[in-house]
């Protein structure tokens, strides 16, 4: 999981209630038009933003309203972005984008780089925390570009991290670690303890997607030292969340369902709903795979519904992911195919193709703006106006008491993806093939959707229990699942072996067909030698005691295939050819495999058949059968 957090998080908790207290005071004394008493409500609106965003945006817009009666301007900049904090901490982030695009329009105005800046990076945490990461890659590149410029290198130091898990999002772990370094690099050389910390876990994050348990650790518990000599709870939460996932992924379920707790009670006291989500998808996940499926069930349900109040699309990502997981464990399968369903279509709205071209573009525009500016510089009197401009705006920013450089960077919260992109991988394509033909699985993934197509040339195989209803009448229901469960999985690996798809089962039926989705001139003596293994498999449970006997009904023709459903949906197949099968199937005998004439002409090269002659069959008069004995010698 990952988590962000504003530099101004951690000043905030510092002051805690003293020091609103002690403002309130202040402000009782101040007067309607000193601007101090506009100070005092930018300060109140900030300290209150990580306690109490309804107090703090009451202030906030206090703050705005006097400014603007004052006619000071840069007051109303300050107050608006004060407003816009809390707004983001109440994960209303389309309000927040409102007021930072109106205090863009401000500081665009009044020539103010260094307000640019601050909130350009702002307006980029909040599309990372919306999944939005081109506009997230743009925005904090072109605040770094901006304080480069202006030489501002704590403010370098904090879009370099906003950068970085941008691309930790992405997968691309070498940007990532590249970033993370370069923002730990300039928080050294200027003794920041808590940006320190904040890029030290950063990095240990990098470690555990890329597998790194001891690095992940080292790191982990050396920003959790730093966090708890500073005081700071939510770097405290974030440090013990990252903690419990490497324990997680050794095996050691009871250390990291501790340090989860912790987190989680740390994060339900500062109030933080973002933060409590990811905890609480963070603990289902534990719960998982230590296969306490009612417990991971129970907070899952949870976490989507937390995602999805608080529109975290990375969250719903993941979440919907592991719920899909879930009931594959369950043997669930419709329902693990609908949540992986949502999973692929959240995953869609966040990584694609044209995303990725637009997120090389804005660092390759980002590069491309770096040497210009690094050729302009070449010039001796840029350099003079730079510096001129520099100090007009330190000056500027000194009497506008405490712009928002204050609320940038590390740009809010966002927890880890707890699941290693390889291993996401493999599971989601473990899910599909174990729901789906291959072939299916692959366009459902790649485009979301399949249709329906014809298929000239198969064999369609259906099966049958002789005494299923006696069966119900003698054994326990958990006897008789326990017999449909060893019966089916043998089927399942014989038509594996024997390249046939599993269609469905209905009750004590069976079908499967060969032949699609991809063509094979093979497809009647596949499909006639699996039923053979199947009567042989039955014959000879028959003999060691078991109940069931079985009916085969097999024939070749054209049938359509597709995925039915918008939900629960399955791949079915129909057609005559499959009423024909069926009908082969109900007209046949107990241990015996019979057959279509259409068939047998297809196979009667490779088995010995017995011609049954004409048979009568339901809706289709009298049709030409034959039984299967056994593969000619050759």
């Amino acid at each position: 999981m990952i988590f962000l957090l504003s530099t101004g998080t951690v000043f905030a908790q510092k002051q805690g209630q003293a020091r609103i207290d002690s403002l309130l005071q202040e402000l009782s004394k101040a007067k309607e038009e000193d601007t101090n008493k506009e100070n005092l409500l930018n300060s109140l609106s900030f300290a209150y933003y990580t306690i109490n965003p309804d107090e703090g945006l009451h202030y906030g817009h206090q703050a705005h309203s006097l400014a603007q009666k004052n006619g000071w301007e840069i007051g109303a900049t300050i107050a608006t972005g004060y407003i816009t904090s809390n707004y983001k901490a109440q994960g209303n982030y389309a309000k927040a984008l409102e007021y930072y695009f109106q205090a863009l329009k401000n500081y665009s105005e009044l020539g103010h780089n260094t307000g640019i800046a601050a909130i350009a990076g702002n307006i980029g945490s909040i599309y990372f925390m919306q999944g939005d990461y081109v506009k997230a890659l743009e925005n904090s590149f072109k605040a770094m570009k901006i304080n480069e410029e202006l030489g501002n290198k704590y403010e370098i130091a904090s879009n370099a991290v906003n950068i970085g898990n941008v691309y930790l999002e992405q997968g691309n772990n070498a940007k990532a670690l590249e970033y993370y370094s370069k923002a730990l690099e300039i928080l050294e050389e200027l003794g920041n303890n808590g940006g320190i910390a904040y890029a030290t876990v950063n990095i240990g994050n990098v470690f555990i997607r890329q597998g790194d348990n001891a690095k992940a650790l080292e790191y982990c518990f050396k920003a959790l030292n730093i966090f708890e000599a500073l005081g700071d709870q939510m770097g405290i939460a974030y440090a013990t969340d990252y903690i419990s996932s490497i324990y997680q992924d050794q095996g050691d379920y009871p250390s990291a369902l501790e340090y989860v707790f912790k987190a989680l009670k740390i994060l339900e006291e500062l109030g933080d709903k973002r933060g409590i989500a990811y905890a609480t998808n963070s603990l289902a996940t534990i719960y998982l795979d230590q296969g306490n499926l009612t417990k991971a069930e129970q907070y899952l349900k949870v976490a989507l519904r937390q995602a999805g109040e608080s529109d975290i699309l990375d969250l719903l990502e993941n979440v919907n992911e592991n719920l899909s997981e879930l009931y594959l464990k369950k043997k669930d399968y419709p329902k693990a195919l609908s949540f992986y369903k949502d999973y692929i279509s959240v995953r869609d709205s966040i990584y694609n193709e044209e995303n990725a071209r637009k997120l090389t573009q804005a660092e390759m525009q980002y590069e491309f703006d770096k040497k210009q500016m690094a050729d302009s510089l070449q010039n001796v009197q840029a350099h003079a106006l730079a510096a001129e401009k520099l100090k007009k705006q330190q000056a500027y920013t000194a009497k506008g008491a405490g712009l928002p450089v204050l609320l940038l960077a590390f740009s809010g919260w966002v927890f880890r993806n707890n699941k290693k992109l390889s291993v996401e991988k493999q599971k989601s394509e473990s899910l599909l093939h174990n729901i789906l033909p291959e072939e299916i699985s692959v366009g459902l993934k790649e485009r979301g959707a399949t249709t329906a197509k014809e298929f000239e040339g198969v064999t369609v195989l259906f099966t049958d229990f002789v005494n299923f209803t006696q069966a119900t009448e003698k054994l326990s229901h958990q006897n008789l699942v326990q017999e449909l469960h060893e019966c089916f999985t043998a089927f399942d690996h014989i038509i594996e072996r024997h390249g046939l798809e599993k269609i469905m089962t209905v009750g004590d039926a069976y079908l499967a067909v060969c032949g699609l989705p991809m063509a094979d001139p093979r497809h009647a003596q596949k499909a006639v030698q699996a039923a053979l293994d199947i009567r042989d498999f039955i014959m000879e449970r028959k003999n060691q005691g078991h109940f069931f006997e079985i009916r085969i009904g097999i024939h070749s023709g054209p049938v359509v295939a597709g995925i039915v459903g918008v939900k629960k949906f399955a791949y079915d197949i129909w057609g005559d050819t499959v009423n024909t099968a069926a009908r082969m199937e109900q007209s046949g005998e107990a241990g015996k495999v019979n057959i279509s004439s259409t068939t047998f002409h297809l196979v009667k090269e490779a088995f010995v058949c017995m011609h049954r002659g004409q048979v009568m069959a339901k809706n289709k008069g009298a049709l030409d059968m034959y039984f299967v004995e056994k593969n000619i010698d050759i």
